[in-house]
């Protein structure tokens, strides 16, 4: 088996990966946008992920020529993601993203960024996963999608390891979406809590938002039962219920009227955009992030207006 992996982007999640699959003994690069030579120094990630020792197969690089592997790991928000496709030229045969999100200059999600800018395959890895878990060893579980299920096989026996369990779909659009759209949601879960509208509101709201998520994600395409599983459901659950979720926290500030910092990248707020400004679809939380977000509408109106929506059956 070939051992070596290129993991681009040394933020929290990118790291992590590459201290797990360095950990179970593969030649893993990974590279910096900025600060390679001090993490490389270090042997540790003192800004994204502090506490976590790189181990010895992990090297960290700043030039894009060290990238050689035929696999390599996109740990890069999907904002990012086509600029940084259009200008590096990556000799991998495989590219695999590890962002949640949509793009907001072409509507498209990261494999068919992918796919636009690289003759790479393209595959996404998603899933209920936090960084500090993966870093730290804890078991996790994530799928991986791929529309050539030989060539997902392959990187499923590749990337599994012994405590990171992957799971394979060739539903491509279902899993991107789910992690997509449950960013979504956990923000208005978030702001939930952080309107002090209590758990049992926060309850109904995450069961709504899977709602949501599954329409939207079959009018694009999606197989239903996709959204049921880790993807979907199982990232939707994580996600929305914990403080180590940056959408999540992102929301309960945003009913605070308080900021989580400028250099943070919220997926969810570019998605729900997304999702609202789609005509023919009845996305109400999506719609209602985006107006929370942009100033349109408080917490208070917004709970107004979607206590009042008609009665209905589930």
């Amino acid at each position: 088996m070939n051992d070596r992996i290129d993991i681009i982007g040394a933020g929290a999640f990118g790291t992590a990966l590459a201290i797990t699959y360095a950990t179970a003994g593969h030649s893993v690069t990974l590279w910096a946008r900025e600060g390679a030579a001090a993490m490389q120094t270090a042997r540790e990630n003192t800004r994204r992920l502090p506490g976590y020792a790189f181990p010895d197969g992990l090297k960290v690089t700043g030039d894009v020529a060290d990238l050689t592997a035929d696999v390599a790991l996109l740990a890069l928000p999907t904002q990012s993601l086509g600029a940084f496709l259009s200008d590096v030229p990556l000799p991998a045969d495989t590219l695999v993203s590890c962002a949640k999100g949509i793009d907001m200059a072409t509507g498209l999600g990261p494999t068919a960024l992918i796919a636009r800018h690289s003759r790479a395959t393209p595959a996404q890895l998603t899933g209920p996963s936090f960084a500090v878990d993966i870093a730290a060893g804890l078991p996790t579980a994530l799928t991986l999608a791929c529309a050539d299920d030989a060539i997902g096989a392959a990187l499923q026996d590749r990337l599994s390891t012994p405590l990171l369990r992957l799971y394979r779909t060739t539903d491509v659009i279902g899993a991107e979406l789910g992690g997509a759209l449950k960013n979504v949601v956990a923000i208005a879960a978030g702001a939930v809590i952080g309107a002090g509208l209590g758990d049992s509101a926060r309850a109904a709201l995450i069961a709504r938002g899977f709602a949501e998520m599954t329409r939207v994600a079959v009018d694009a395409g999606a197989e239903e039962a996709t959204l049921t599983g880790l993807s979907g459901l199982g990232d939707l659950i994580l996600t929305c219920g914990s403080e180590k979720s940056r959408n999540f926290r992102y929301g309960v500030a945003l009913a605070r009227g308080e900021s989580l910092g400028a250099d943070v990248t919220i997926e969810g707020l570019h998605t729900a955009r997304q999702i609202a400004a789609r005509r023919g679809l009845d996305t109400p939380i999506a719609a209602a992030v985006a107006a929370l977000a942009d100033g349109r509408a408080s917490v208070a109106q917004i709970a107004d207006t979607l206590l009042n929506r008609p009665l209905k059956p589930e």
